[in-house]
């Protein structure tokens, strides 16, 4: 365990060790707060980078986690899901769904667990990179972990 860890990320730490997750929390010397960015920190190809993004979606917030390769198409995105129109969360609803801030937004941790879609492309990566909390925290697993630990449902997301 990190010494110091902030508080955000103390819950995700703890969230990933209550799901069975052994990848410890990284704490990155420079702000991490896109894919490119924590790819170079990380020195791991971008698309291993599993980016959190929050939108809004049937009256609720939707976690969608995908390759920092790819786009996010909303509109197909929706179309395969069902759903209404998805449309970017704002900074307030991130917070306020997530308990985090834009950039540093974990896949767990949250206040409550957030419908998400996990984007089938980070299949082929034997190791991915999630944020930790904040823009200076990240931390490793698995695709089957990433899918087991937000229930979520796999889809092409681009």
């Amino acid at each position: 365990m990190v010494e110091n860890l902030s508080p955000r990320s103390v819950l995700v730490q703890d969230a990933l060790r209550a799901a069975g997750i052994a990848g410890e929390i990284v704490v990155l010397p420079d702000a991490a707060s896109t894919a490119a960015l924590a790819a170079a920190a990380l020195g791991v190809e971008v698309g291993a980078i599993a980016n959190s993004l929050v939108f809004w979606s049937d009256d609720e917030p939707l976690l969608v986690m995908t390759s920092g390769a790819h786009r996010v198409d909303t509109g197909a995105l929706a179309a395969r899901l069902g759903r209404a129109p998805i449309v970017r969360a704002t900074p307030e609803q991130v917070r306020e769904a997530t308990g985090q801030a834009i950039g540093g937004v974990a896949p767990t941790g949250h206040p409550t667990r957030l419908t998400t879609v996990v984007d089938e492309a980070l299949a082929v990566y034997p190791e991915i990179w999630a944020a930790g909390g904040t823009p200076h925290t990240v931390f490793p697993l698995t695709y089957d972990e990433l899918v087991a630990l937000t229930g979520g449902t796999v889809a092409k997301v681009d």
